[in-house]
Order: C-alpha cells, then sequence, then structure tokens
C-alpha cells in the first residue's frame, strides 16, 4: 500500500509539471493565468498614458500634429514640479469621457494659472504598442492645449474623443 501511494504520488507530480512545461514553454516563460497585476496579465497590449510638453515656442501651424516620441520637439513638463501625480494626472486625462469646460478648467487649476502664464502648455496622449516581438512604437497626440486662462480641443480630433462637447 506504501509504494502504491508513493507511485500515485510520483504520477501526480509528473503529470502536474508537464501540464505546468506545456503551458509556459510557448510563452516564454511569462504564463500567469491567474494573475491580478496588469504587467503580467496585460503585457504586450497597447497602452495610454497622459504627458504635457511646453509648445510656447512651437509655431501654431505645428500644435495639432501627431508625432512619435523618438520625434518629439518640445520639453516635458514634469508635472510632480507643480505637485501633480502622475499617475492621477493621466488616469484624469485618459479616463475622461466627457470633457466639459468645468473638466477643462481642472486642468489648468491643476497647475494653478500662475504656473502656466505666458506659457503654452500641451497636454497629449501617448500611445505606446508592441511592433513585432521586441519593439514598441509610442506616439503622441495632441489633446488640449492650456494657458493661463484658456483650454483648446484638437481641432483634427473628432467631436468623439471629448465626449461631443466640442
Amino acid at each position: 500500500m506504501n509504494a502504491s501511494i508513493s507511485r500515485r504520488g510520483m504520477k501526480i507530480i509528473g503529470v502536474t509539471l508537464l501540464i505546468y512545461a506545456l503551458l509556459v514553454a510557448p510563452h516564454e516563460g511569462e504564463f500567469w493565468p491567474f494573475s491580478i497585476y496588469p504587467m503580467f496579465s496585460q503585457a504586450g497590449n497597447p497602452w495610454t498614458r497622459a504627458m504635457v510638453l511646453d509648445v510656447s515656442s512651437k509655431a501654431d501651424a505645428d500644435l495639432w500634429e501627431t508625432q512619435l516620441l523618438q520625434n518629439r520637439e518640445s520639453d516635458v513638463v514634469p508635472v510632480g514640479k507643480y505637485g501633480v501625480d502622475q499617475i492621477d494626472f493621466s488616469n484624469f486625462v485618459v479616463k475622461t469621457q466627457n470633457w466639459t469646460d468645468s473638466r477643462r478648467q481642472a486642468l489648468i487649476e491643476m497647475f494653478g494659472s500662475n504656473s502656466i502664464s505666458g506659457e503654452r502648455w500641451m497636454v497629449s496622449k501617448v500611445r505606446g504598442e508592441l511592433i513585432g516581438r521586441d519593439s514598441v512604437a509610442i506616439k503622441i497626440t495632441p489633446f488640449i492645449l492650456l494657458t493661463a486662462d484658456s483650454t483648446y480641443l484638437n481641432p483634427i480630433l473628432p467631436e468623439t474623443a471629448y465626449g461631443g462637447m466640442n
């Protein structure tokens, strides 16, 4: 009876290791079927974050052009310097569906109109996606232009990008 239990236990362990190997091998060691962490469960999916660029010296004709990250000409505004948490800011910009006047005004208030005074800051949506097996393409889309007292929506984007509040 003891040998039978031992043999049965070895079979169970063997089958478990075989199943694990079959599941992990084709995924290059990154199979997390029960993962709640996005870095594992959503790896390789496109992502969108927000970034602020100082476009004060940029020509009006070029303000609304989408560009690749590696071709970016404007300086990044470090939002943390103005007491704004980057994750909260990004979530606000990316997840807001209806850009009402008060929500657009909230962007100015996050930084304080004195901080923006005399400058033009572009709130942009940055979208990254996996290209091939080992490359990422990162595209910057101008979204809302901030001045000390006004906000301007990207005239190239459809009204639906702002929830029809254009």
